[in-house]
């Protein structure tokens, strides 16, 4: 019961603000409206799924936003200019982030203290390869990122295969099965049997290599990039694991709720432009709204358990 509720709860919640969207804006109800409304749905989709992962194994990454800035830099620049060089800073910042991992659990040190630190190393180096805004996207990415397929759009549709194939990886597949179980019990994995470094290693990893897709997608819808153009998807990635029905602790996570969570937020945001409403209300507004969804989230749950 408790489940259906955490998936229903995200549901609902983008269904009423649509229904709200195009109440505001009949034109919006139509393949271009959609797809102007979700335009920036699939770099969101990507960071929150990012962030899931290493929530799910009760850590709290809050260097996914400069992250995703810096990988949105070496897109526009190194993968434009030399697709070579470009590959492999991007496949080293991956390795980086998983050795983070395997550094935080090894030396048990709080995961929110080092990637708060390394917000500030990403964000630094961001800034030495593109001191002001500028770049290109390589346009096999632009290309990849403006396709119009047939009856649903572009953005529609790659959130539909985001939440899919990461539903497979997280609750299908043996080695998410083993990083919820680590997330909810590490001491059961480790007794196992398992190489809880490896484990927190390959979380990471996982985590760096949706980082990296989110700052490529980024990249191939605005055409170009600066240090901060991702700054804000450190709280956007962990507003839309929660309010998707992830919690914090015991590797309760739900990859389908995390990319609704994400569509959500990213509806909010063009709804809340509709009102007029300043930049500054707006974050205000998108805040409201999660609490508004964990607190109806928590009265099913006390329903629930007394029942």
């Amino acid at each position: 019961m408790l489940a259906r509720y955490r998936i229903l709860l995200p549901v609902i919640s983008l269904a009423v603000l649509l229904c709200l969207t195009f109440w505001m804006q009949p034109r919006a109800m139509s393949y271009f409206g959609l797809n102007l409304l979700f335009n920036l749905a699939v770099p969101i989709a990507l960071a929150t799924i990012a962030q899931m992962i290493i929530i799910m194994v009760n850590d709290i990454d809050l260097s996914l936003g400069a992250f995703v800035s810096l990988v949105a830099c070496v897109t526009a620049t190194w993968l434009n200019d030399a697709p070579l060089i470009g590959v492999l800073v991007l496949m080293a910042l991956i390795l980086t982030y998983a050795a983070m991992g395997a550094v935080i659990h090894m030396l048990e040190l709080p995961a929110i203290v080092v990637t708060l630190g390394m917000s500030f190393v990403w964000g630094g180096l961001a800034l030495f390869l593109l001191p002001t805004p500028g770049g290109a996207s390589p346009a096999w990415i632009r290309t990849l990122m403006t396709i119009k397929p047939p009856f649903i759009p572009m953005a529609v549709l790659a959130a539909i295969i985001i939440a899919a194939l990461t539903h497979l990886l997280v609750i299908r597949s043996k080695l998410g099965t083993v990083l919820r179980g680590l997330g909810g019990n590490t001491r059961s994995i480790a007794r196992a049997g398992w190489n809880v470094t490896a484990l927190k290693a390959t979380a990471y990893g996982l985590s760096g290599l949706f980082g990296v897709l989110a700052g490529m997608a980024l990249v191939g819808l605005t055409t170009s990039a600066d240090a901060n153009i991702a700054l804000r998807y450190t709280l956007l990635s962990i507003a839309g694991v929660i309010l998707g029905g992830g919690e914090f602790t015991g590797g309760k996570v739900s990859p389908t709720g995390a990319v609704i969570g994400a569509l959500t937020l990213t509806l909010a945001a063009s709804f809340l432009s509709f009102l007029r409403l300043s930049p500054d209300w707006q974050i205000g507004a998108q805040g409201a709204i999660l609490i508004l969804v964990l607190t109806a989230r928590l009265l099913f749950s006390r329903k629930g358990a007394a029942t």
